[in-house]
């Protein structure tokens, strides 16, 4: 699965090391990619000061994927709020310290230079895209700062492709492949989907790690992939393709992708007579999505997700209720992740006592066992990956509806 990955990477990690060089002179960074061992600065990382932990967010809040840093930056938010209420982390308040990376990959690896060396921070939340958290993993190894994404779901942010762990990455979201092999057998055992199309954007380490990962569960299913079609970011008409891939007959389409793209093709795919249910992963799940599509277009369209708002569980429905409290609007699970995000971080820095520096914050990252959070309870594997289970959303009328809880 980690060829997948490769090109992307390597062009990411070459943006974060050029803006290193402009910089940072003389900072010593490694052209060949991250290390385990965390780089070349020495220490343990930025510290805590005072009466304040400050934390940084480098996240999308503008850009072609602003819903999903907005929204993790909400439910981060709301996270801090409730901690600081209540006294804090051993007694020191949160300073939450927003920069925004303008969905780039560029401006990611520059917002994380100015968190770790400007601003000090001892941990860093974001970015939401894996593209743009591949491009600040090597600058949180190097200064020592501990990284976790809400919602990278590349398996390459926190593992290289030669099996070296990426020492101060983590996430709070299950990966790509997970979300891939849970979306085949919902497909095969579900909706008894035989023969299928994949539909995916060709540039994007996300739908591609998505597409991989269901292409070889289907086919272990006994089903058939009949035809396999790319599409561009940024592109607005998709009707050509999606006529190639009406003309085989498929009983059901996966289209890993962000919301922008995926809904004109859902919306397109309706009004050629695509009639066959369409499923895709957590890129889906933005209001933008129902606009662009429609309510009627998304009719038997399914998604795998971190959570269900309308999940009955107590510790679910206590964050909805606070999170409609504070925002006047229902959650979806980019508001959970970046919740949790929060709390994930709190746990270890409480664990991790009064030495509050970004090494101890790992250490503690890395040590986590059954954590209970709104969108599950997880163990951190050692690729710095937390176990946890998966949630399909189904599209009714336009409103995401709770479908059933998919274990690992």
């Amino acid at each position: 699965m980690m060829k997948h990955y490769k090109l992307k990477k390597f062009a990411s990690i070459f943006l974060a090391t050029s803006v290193l060089a402009g910089a940072l002179a003389g900072c010593g960074a490694d052209s060949g990619g991250s290390s385990s061992n965390g780089g070349s600065s020495g220490g343990s990382g930025n510290s805590a000061d005072g009466d304040t932990i400050k934390i940084g967010a480098n996240l999308e809040l503008s850009g072609g994927v602003a819903s999903y840093g907005l929204s993790i930056a909400d439910g981060a938010t709301l996270a801090i709020d409730e901690i600081n209420a209540a006294g804090g982390i051993n007694g020191k308040k949160i300073e939450l310290i927003k920069v925004d990376n303008k969905s780039e990959n560029a401006e990611a690896a520059s917002a994380a230079i100015r968190l770790a060396e400007q601003e000090k921070v001892v941990a860093m939340i974001g970015p939401a895209t894996s593209g743009n958290t591949v491009a600040t993993v090597q600058i949180a190894n190097q200064h020592k700062v501990p990284v976790v994404t809400a919602s990278g779901t590349a398996p390459n942010i926190t593992e290289n492709d030669d099996g070296s762990i990426n020492e101060y990455a983590f996430r709070t979201c299950f990966i790509d492949p997970f979300q891939g092999t849970v979306a085949a057998n919902f497909a095969t055992n579900e909706l008894g989907a035989k023969n299928v199309a994949i539909y995916a954007d060709n540039a994007s380490d996300y739908a591609k790690g998505l597409a991989a990962s269901f292409k070889e569960t289907i086919e272990a299913n006994g089903g058939n992939v009949v035809i396999e079609q790319a599409y561009v970011a940024k592109d607005v008409d998709f009707k050509s393709t999606l006529t190639n891939i009406k003309g085989k007959n498929p009983d059901f389409i996966f289209i890993p992708g962000y919301y922008e793209e995926v809904g004109l093709i859902v919306k397109q795919a309706r009004e050629l007579g695509i009639t066959v249910p369409l499923m895709g992963a957590d890129g889906w799940d933005s209001p933008t999505l129902v606009e662009l599509a429609g309510n009627e277009a998304l009719n038997d369209t399914y998604i795998t997700n971190h959570y269900s708002s309308e999940d009955p569980d107590p510790t679910i429905q206590k964050f909805v209720e606070a999170f409609k409290g504070k925002y006047n609007q229902s959650p979806n699970a980019f508001h959970a992740l970046g919740y949790d995000t929060v709390y994930y971080l709190k746990d270890a820095i409480e664990r991790a006592g009064d030495n509050v520096t970004g090494e101890a914050i790992k250490n503690a990252l890395a040590e986590t066992k059954d954590l209970s959070l709104v969108t599950g309870k997880f163990t951190v594997d050692e690729k710095h990956n937390p176990v946890k289970s998966a949630t399909v959303l189904e599209f009714k009328d336009g409103n995401q509806v709770f479908n059933s809880k998919v274990n690992p």
